[in-house]
C-alpha cells in the first residue's frame, strides 16, 4: 500500500493508526457483531464511546468543568448563526475581527441576527496581517467578540488572544488541537471536525455554562447549546461514527504525549516550509511573518501559467490536494496534526526539483 502525501485543506488527512484500527473495526466494533455505525446511540456501548471521546478531550485541553463540551452536527458553517442566537438579544450588539474568508462569512452571517460591529480588519492589506489589538474598535457593550485564530484559506494565525471585556468566541476550525490552549479564557470555542479532529459533518463546541442561559427563548432548538448540553449532544442522532473517528484521534494525540508533543512536530513542518520558500524569489508567501500560521501555507510561483505544470507534477510526485482557494489562486499546502514531516520533506524536495527545472 502506498499512502500519497496528503496536504488538503479539509477533508483534511487522518493518522494511519487510526484509519487501521477503525479498518479492524469496522465490521465487528468491539466485540457486538456489527459496525460502530449500526449501534443505537443510546445503547451502553456508544453512550461509552462518546464518553471516552470527551474525557480524552478534557485532558488534552485541560478543559474544566466550567465548560461543557458539545458534539453537534453542520460544521463550523452553522456556529455562524448558533453564535449571535445563543449569545445576544436581538437588540444587543456585538464585535467581529475580520481578518479572512471565514470570519468575513461569520460576520455575514451574524449580521442577520445581531447588531455587527466591525471591530477590526485587515481587507485593505489582502488579509496579510493581524491587525494589533491597540488599533481595535470595540464595542462597551457587546454580548461577545469573534475571531478566527487561524485562516485557513489565507494562512494568516493569530499569535495572541484578545483581551476584552466581553465573551471571546474563537472559530478555531484550522488550529483546534495543533498545540495546548488556555481555554479559560474563551467564552466559547467551536471548530469543525475536518482538519485536526477527524472526518466532516462533526462541529465541536466547548462552552462556559454560564453563557448557556443567554440563548434566545425562539431560538430553533438544533441551534440552541443548552437544550445540546441538557441532552448530552444527543437531542437527536449524533454523528456517531464521526464521535467514534474523532475519540480514536484524541486517542492517538493522548499516545503521542499530547499537544505539547504536538506543537513541536507542527512547529517544526512550519518552518521547514517557510524556510524553503524564503530562501528563494522563485516561491512567495503573501502573509507577513509575524502573522504565518503553522498549519495553512499558501505560496505563488512567479509566473501562474506555472502552476497548472507545478499541480501535474506535483501529482505524479504524489503530493496531493495542493492547488489553492478558489478565492486566491497560488498553492497551498496545509499541515494538519496527521501531515507528517517526512511529507513536508518530500514537498521540500520536489519544490527545490521544480524550480531547478522551470525557474
Amino acid at each position: 500500500m502506498i499512502r500519497a502525501h496528503n496536504f488538503c485543506a479539509g477533508p483534511a488527512a487522518l493518522p494511519l493508526p487510526v484509519l487501521q484500527r477503525a479498518k479492524e473495526e469496522l465490521i465487528d466494533w468491539a466485540g457486538v457483531g456489527s459496525s460502530v455505525m449500526e449501534v443505537s446511540h443510546r445503547s451502553p456501548e456508544f453512550i461509552d464511546v462518546a464518553e471516552r471521546a470527551e474525557a480524552s478531550l478534557r485532558r488534552l485541553l485541560t478543559i474544566s468543568d466550567d465548560y461543557a463540551v458539545l458534539f453537534l452536527q453542520g460544521g463550523a458553517s452553522l456556529q455562524f448563526a448558533a453564535v449571535p442566537l445563543n449569545l445576544a438579544g436581538p437588540h444587543l450588539s456585538a464585535d467581529y475581527v475580520v481578518t479572512g474568508q471565514w470570519s468575513k462569512k461569520a460576520l455575514a452571517e451574524g449580521q442577520r441576527f445581531v447588531a455587527a460591529n466591525v471591530a477590526a480588519t485587515s481587507v485593505e492589506q489582502g488579509f496579510s496581517v493581524v491587525p494589533p489589538q491597540n488599533e481595535w474598535r470595540v464595542g462597551g457593550d457587546s454580548a461577545y467578540l469573534h475571531y478566527c485564530p487561524n485562516e485557513t484559506i489565507g494562512g494568516l494565525e493569530f499569535g495572541f488572544v484578545p483581551e476584552v471585556e466581553a465573551a471571546v468566541v474563537a472559530d478555531m476550525s484550522s488550529t483546534i488541537l495543533s498545540r495546548p490552549i488556555d481555554v479559560s479564557r474563551f467564552g466559547v470555542i467551536y471548530a469543525g471536525a475536518q482538519k485536526n479532529i477527524g472526518p466532516a459533518g462533526l462541529c465541536i463546541v466547548i462552552v462556559r455554562r454560564d453563557l448557556l442561559k443567554h440563548g434566545r427563548e425562539d431560538i430553533p432548538a438544533m441551534l440552541s447549546w443548552r437544550i445540546a448540553a441538557e441532552n448530552d449532544s444527543m437531542y437527536n442522532t449524533p454523528p456517531s461514527f464521526a464521535i467514534y473517528l474523532a475519540g480514536l484521534v484524541f486517542e492517538w494525540l493522548e499516545s503521542l504525549g499530547g499537544l505539547e508533543a504536538m506543537a513541536s512536530i507542527n512547529r517544526r513542518k512550519a518552518e521547514t516550509l517557510y524556510a524553503l520558500i524564503d530562501q528563494t524569489d522563485f516561491y512567495q508567501n503573501p502573509v507577513e511573518p509575524v502573522s504565518r500560521s503553522w498549519m495553512n501555507v499558501p505560496f505563488t510561483l512567479p509566473k501562474a501559467d506555472l502552476d497548472a505544470a507545478f499541480l501535474e507534477k506535483a501529482q505524479q510526485a504524489n503530493l496531493l490536494n495542493l492547488k489553492g482557494h478558489r478565492s486566491v489562486g497560488g498553492m497551498r499546502a496545509s499541515l494538519y496534526n496527521a501531515v507528517e514531516q517526512a511529507s513536508v520533506d518530500a514537498l521540500c524536495d520536489f519544490m527545490q526539483d521544480f524550480e531547478r527545472r522551470y525557474g
